[in-house]
């Protein structure tokens, strides 16, 4: 790709760990919301710029990440084949989902009975320790914030049951060529971000439970994920893998970072306006409202993807120690967070400061904590092997690694 490094792409190292980072920030705003509780607690003091910043990074930070996850994915599978591809998978993100997707949830639990006890005393009421009633979803299963890891699973099988078909029709392949000039065209054209939000708009419209101040709808409770979280970050995936064909095209994503990030911007600014109209406290009706903020909002999702991803190409597509660093820890930090950010929700629930205040609290000592235990038990110690490969203790101080190495360590 002209213009940026041929060993290691950094700034998608950036943009993949500040997305994973970005979550942290969201789920500790999820106590200062106003208006009815939706969080395992309600903070004293709220705060509607705390729902904003929720919500505007909400937008865009998973399919973000899902997209760069198919990018990485399709490097992957073309280093290591299909047979260690699949090991890979497994290792890299089956695995810590079974590892720590119980771990969290009893640290969940935890935070969550805290919460119950400061709020009505100990022991608990017995009317506040009922289980609230399953969603009407299809194999309900609490996957929490490792939800994630299980629809990357998803996404991993479906492109390798995709891809054997296509491999075996295409020996040419005179039908990829034609897809990559396709891909190129779009690009080239501005038609690209409009297209793939088309199908993301109409599968929001189509839920008839949809809350449109929630975006898409989490795929966190039921072991089949929801067809509009299906779509939009199944699309970011494929599209992804599919630009990993064509790495030359992020020159034109990176010379139009500014307008494609002053639109997502503008566009994130009208569904704003848009919702004044619609229900926040239940679902939309499904009506040409509805339908408009659907379009808006799925556009302003994939121009905040084209353009934070370019300005980041533009900006951080050089080695740096310190966001290397953070890259490296994210998904440590991720994994680890939500507990934690919890109980430290819970902690500060009643203390007379700004909602602010206490979440600048929130967010520090909770990334001192996740950044310490990293360097401290993960990063040169087994767990860092599990999620981000082998490193040893004098690595740090090369520059910069090679491109093959770098898809390995993305897995997630």
């Amino acid at each position: 790709m002209s213009g940026m490094s041929t060993e290691r792409l950094h700034a998608l190292d950036a943009v993949r760990g500040f997305a994973l980072l970005l979550g942290v920030v969201l789920h500790a705003t999820m106590s200062f919301w106003p208006g009815d509780q939706v969080w395992i607690v309600a903070d004293e003091s709220r705060s509607l710029g705390l729902f904003l910043t929720f919500y505007v990074i909400h937008i865009f930070r998973m399919a973000t990440f899902f997209f760069l996850a198919g990018f990485f994915g399709r490097m992957v599978y073309h280093r290591l084949g299909a047979g260690r591809f699949a090991l890979s998978r497994g290792k890299r993100i089956a695995l810590p989902l079974l590892i720590f997707w119980p771990i969290s949830m009893v640290l969940i639990i935890v935070a969550a009975t805290w919460a119950l006890a400061k709020a009505h005393g100990w022991p608990i009421p017995p009317e506040f320790t009922q289980a609230p009633p399953q969603a009407d979803v299809p194999l309900p299963f609490p996957l929490t914030h490792l939800w994630f890891l299980y629809v990357l699973l998803w996404f991993y099988t479906g492109i390798a049951i995709l891809r054997a078909p296509i491999a075996l029709v295409d020996r040419s392949g005179r039908l990829r060529g034609n897809g990559d000039s396709m891909i190129s065209f779009l690009t080239r054209s501005h038609l690209a971000p409009i297209l793939l939000a088309v199908p993301v708009a109409l599968a929001l419209w189509a839920n008839k439970s949809w809350y449109v101040l929630g975006g898409v709808p989490t795929p966190d409770n039921s072991l089949i994920p929801n067809l509009q979280a299906a779509t939009a970050y199944g699309i970011a995936f494929l599209f992804g893998w599919l630009m990993n064909r064509r790495i030359d095209l992020f020159a034109i994503w990176r010379g139009r970072w500014g307008i494609n990030l002053g639109l997502a911007a503008a566009l994130t600014f009208g569904c704003l306006v848009l919702s004044r109209g619609l229900p926040d406290s239940m679902p939309a009706p499904q009506s040409m409202l509805s339908l408009a903020y659907a379009g808006t909002y799925a556009l302003a999702m994939w121009f905040w993807i084209f353009g934070l991803t370019g300005a980041a190409l533009a900006v951080l597509d050089r080695h740096s120690p310190a966001i290397r660093y953070l890259a490296d820890s994210s998904y440590w930090v991720y994994l680890m967070h939500l507990p934690l950010v919890m109980a430290l929700q819970v902690a500060v629930s009643d203390i007379a400061l700004p909602a602010v205040v206490k979440f600048a609290i929130v967010l520090a000592v909770a990334m001192a904590i996740l950044l310490g235990t990293y360097h401290l038990l993960v990063r040169y110690s087994v767990i860092g092997w599990l999620l981000n490969g082998k490193r040893k203790q004098r690595q740090n101080k090369r520059k910069q690694q090679d491109l093959p190495h770098q898809a390995e360590e993305a897995g997630a």
